[in-house]
């Protein structure tokens, strides 16, 4: 980035709120790839119709869809799950998947000015590792263009679940991840936090090392670590040493501790149990209480008919005192890799 030629975000005045600010919608693709689901797509579509009645009750839900057939497709779910339909609002943009988090659009906003903006990143769908995805990497700029806004093209790949914002100049993010020499090969550590700073909004990256396993996409930061507030995150541990996460987290956790915010001043740090070990397939799925979505109106949880599920949606709930805290099923849903904030994306209001 050559911050001669190219005036930026920042430079423009806006920036990326965290998840709590104030929603207008939040976006989502519907699924539909049954290879990202093999043998259980089908067992999908009641939670996933949940998660957007939960969502719908405080926000406007918008959907992109292949085209009519496909939004009729999810009427039918949504009306079995009683949704306001007058909150849903469908797009015909067809989509390769229905990771939103990823393929989505980021938006800015600027209140002094009263504008709101697209950041449309490259998407490659985490290292190239599920072609086609052509479609989804265009989303973000159909968006922009069916909403009349502004749209940044940094050139370089970056996935919405691999940052994670405090609203206060703070972004957390992982070595593994965006390190990756399957995403921006051509740029370094420097590089990659400036085009973060200028394309984002902030002043202050942190990283940790590590993902959990299973996590296809080399570890994104929406499975490990969460800004609850500004000073304030949530952290899985595992507290079995046996199992394959427990080092790995447990080295997230001290390098946490050492980290300090943009103000100086150290993160207050909350443990998040882990489930147990979800297997499908004789594959270990990246499941993960620290994958949960902020809405205007609740938090939505993953829970895995797990024992710990209850402490898990207890812990999350005496976090966000102005919200319900809603545990959906995600046992299916994680059968793709991925649970609600990786299927989803908000557009914050000014």
């Amino acid at each position: 980035m050559n911050n001669n030629e190219i005036i930026s975000p920042k430079q423009q005045g806006f920036f990326f709120p965290a998840e709590w600010h104030q929603h207008t919608a939040t976006w989502l693709s519907w699924p539909h790839k049954v290879e990202s689901w093999p043998g259980k797509i089908d067992t999908i579509y009641k939670p996933y119709s949940q998660f957007i009645k939960a969502i719908s009750q405080g926000e406007i839900v918008c959907i992109n869809v292949k085209d009519a057939k496909m939004e009729n497709f999810a009427t039918r779910y949504l009306n079995d799950e009683g949704v306001d339909l007058s909150k849903i609002k469908f797009y015909h943009h067809p989509t390769n998947d229905a990771w939103c988090r990823d393929h989505g659009p980021a938006f800015l906003i600027n209140p002094k000015e009263n504008k709101k903006a697209i950041v449309d990143w490259g998407y490659n769908a985490w290292g190239n590792k599920y072609p086609p995805y052509d479609l989804d990497d265009i989303i973000p700029t159909l968006i922009g263009e069916k909403l009349g806004l502004k749209v940044f093209n940094p050139e370089i790949v970056m996935e919405g679940g691999s940052v994670e914002f405090n609203g206060a100049g703070t972004i957390l993010t992982s070595t593994c991840c965006l390190l990756n020499e399957n995403r921006n090969p051509h740029l370094n550590q420097e590089q990659i936090e400036n085009y973060l700073i200028q394309y984002y909004g902030v002043e202050h990256i942190l990283w940790v090392d590590e993902g959990i396993v299973g996590d296809d996409t080399d570890g994104h930061i929406d499975d490990t670590v969460r800004f609850v507030n500004a000073d304030t995150v949530v952290t899985v541990v595992e507290h079995d040493k046996k199992d394959e996460n427990y080092q790995l987290l447990q080295d997230n956790l001290k390098a946490l501790h050492k980290m300090r915010l943009q103000n100086g001043k150290q993160m207050n740090i909350i443990e998040l149990p882990m489930p147990k070990a979800v297997i499908w397939e004789d594959q270990r799925l990246p499941a993960s209480y620290a994958n949960f979505y902020i809405s205007n109106h609740a938090v939505i949880v993953p829970t895995f008919r797990d024992e710990n599920d209850e402490k898990a949606l207890e812990i999350i709930s005496n976090c966000f005192s102005d919200r319900k805290t809603i545990g959906i099923d995600s046992k299916d849903v994680i059968w793709g890799l991925g649970s609600w904030h990786c299927l989803s994306q908000q557009e914050p209001s000014l």
